[in-house]
């Protein structure tokens, strides 16, 4: 293996690669809230901040409460590197190599840190006003802060007053993306993110609306204030997303995938996005790399179009001419089972 992966890198020149998909930044690091430093509340902290990247990690809001987990909930300090305080919040940096040994002795799949960039159209309406949160703004912080809660790479629109004019609740909570496809154009995201948020009686609702690729999701959330409905929205987000990059334990199978048109940073992309599904680089001709993984054919579309791959045609079979003269015969078709095939 060491021989293809040294060939490959002698055949291929180093060429610039189109993704949108984005690794998580401090995907191991969660703040978690807290109203004293006392020992009794710091250790139920330390449980409610494993809890939260168990969840970050899995996409399943059912996995902390895995009995093979029962040992290290009562001691996360098993997986943990270093904690301290700032501010009101207890910042716990977990160890990432003995987090994930622990979760997958636990038989809990895990979500690369590659995800895909959502674009979030974000419209707040309270009583003094409605505005589309931009990149810029002060209110822009409680949604990166869910976001990053939740593991999602997150970008938001710059507001400018054209954007602004364009989100209205009635665009944000329409059925399609109509107008918001063409202007999210400019941020090169994977997933179209229309959130309508609105305040009364003191709480937070939101309508929302997500869209990747073909797969399109909805639901509602509420909370005590706007920080805590970001969070409620960007929670249920990262759980619908990871049903399509995460595959449940048995739920893989042996496959053989074929990618043309790699060079060297495309076969670097291409290896982090393959991390999850143990793939093994098995030939390379040219700019055509071969592996072999075990994950759902589902899932690997998923992953593999993070990285604007696209599926290709089943290869046709090539008659060959008989040297006499004769008649060609009807190709001999050999199929390769679980061969999925994809270009750039």
């Amino acid at each position: 293996m060491r021989l293809i992966a040294q060939s490959f890198l002698l055949c291929l020149t180093l060429l610039g690669l189109t993704a949108h998909a984005e690794t998580v930044n401090n995907l191991y690091q969660v703040r978690e809230p807290v109203s004293s430093q006392q020992p009794e509340e710091r250790t139920q902290a330390l449980v409610r901040a494993l809890d939260t990247l168990v969840l970050r990690l899995s996409g399943d809001p059912k996995a902390a409460q895995n009995p093979a987990l029962d040992a290290l909930r009562k001691d996360p300090q098993q997986v943990i590197s270093q904690y301290g305080y700032e501010g009101q919040a207890l910042v716990v940096d977990f160890d990432p190599i003995s987090t994930e040994r622990a979760l997958r002795q636990a038989g809990i799949p895990l979500w690369s840190a590659n995800r895909p960039a959502v674009l979030a159209w974000w419209l707040n309406r309270a009583a003094e006003g409605s505005n589309l949160v931009g990149d810029g703004q002060d209110a822009a912080a409680p949604l990166r802060q869910a976001a990053q809660n939740r593991g999602l790479p997150l970008r938001l629109p710059l507001a400018d007053l054209n954007e602004q004019l364009l989100a209205t609740p009635e665009q944000l909570t329409s059925a399609q993306p109509g107008a918001l496809t063409q202007a999210s154009e400019r941020y090169d995201a994977d997933a179209l993110l229309a959130v309508d948020a609105s305040e009364a009686d003191g709480r937070w609702q939101a309508q929302w609306r997500l869209w990747l690729g073909d797969t399109r999701e909805q639901g509602t959330a509420e909370g005590a204030d706007s920080a805590a409905v970001a969070d409620a929205v960007m929670a249920a987000v990262s759980q619908r997303l990871a049903t399509r990059f995460v595959s449940a334990p048995g739920a893989g199978q042996n496959l053989a995938l074929e990618v043309q048109g790699a060079n060297l940073a495309r076969y670097a992309e291409l290896s982090r996005l393959l991390e999850p599904f143990g793939a093994r680089l098995t030939r390379v001709e040219g700019d055509r790399l071969e592996y072999q993984v075990n994950a759902s054919p589902e899932q690997l579309r998923a992953q593999l179009g993070l990285a604007g791959l696209q599926e290709s045609a089943p290869e046709a079979p090539v008659a060959s001419a008989d040297p006499q003269g004769a008649p060609a015969q009807a190709p001999l078709v050999v199929p390769r089972d679980n061969l999925l095939r994809f270009h750039w």
